[in-house]
């Protein structure tokens, strides 16, 4: 149910703008996740959007498969010398964002931090279980064997978290 102004939403500026009661009213509480929504969100399968610093310009902002697991360090692979790691390499952070696009419950969760190891991502425990988080098992794997050598898997420790879940609004 949308709020009404005798719901105690403040009233907006166009008194027949309903989504502008129920933003005045979503503005009054929180719509932030938990800790554990916010980590049990991230956990799921979504693309992320990673944002990347660069000295020469605005931040690289792209698409790119992600883990984590609640509690533990967000990461990403790719190769070592494409633009994305090479800048990961530069910046020693980075950002990423996850969301949903379905209205009208729309949420994200957007994390940044530290780079805290890069290391080779290892085909069987890093490459292959991120291809069958995304495509599946069966194309997963012809996905890893087509790939060639699995680059660089970048950590990063979360730092700062940004979330927010419209359902909450409700």
């Amino acid at each position: 149910m949308l709020p009404t102004p005798r719901d105690g939403a403040t009233p907006a500026r166009n008194t027949g703008d309903v989504l502008g009661y129920a933003l005045c009213h979503a503005r009054s509480m929180t719509l932030a996740m938990t800790t554990e929504e916010r980590e049990a969100f991230l956990s799921g399968l979504h693309v992320g959007v990673i944002a990347i610093e660069r000295a020469d310009g605005p931040p690289l902002t792209v698409p790119i498969w992600y883990g984590y697991e609640p509690g533990g360090l967000v990461w990403v692979i790719t190769a070592a010398e494409s633009v994305k790691g090479r800048l990961l390499e530069a910046a020693g952070r980075f950002s990423i964002c996850a969301q949903t696009e379905e209205p009208p419950f729309y949420k994200y969760v957007s994390v940044e931090g530290p780079v805290v190891e890069v290391s080779p991502a290892d085909l069987e425990s890093d490459l292959r279980p991120l291809a069958r988080r995304y495509f599946g098992e069966a194309l997963g794997d012809r996905y890893v064997e087509r790939g060639g050598d699995g680059g660089l898997k970048f950590s990063m420790r979360p730092e700062r978290w940004f979330t927010v879940d419209y359902a909450k609004s409700t």
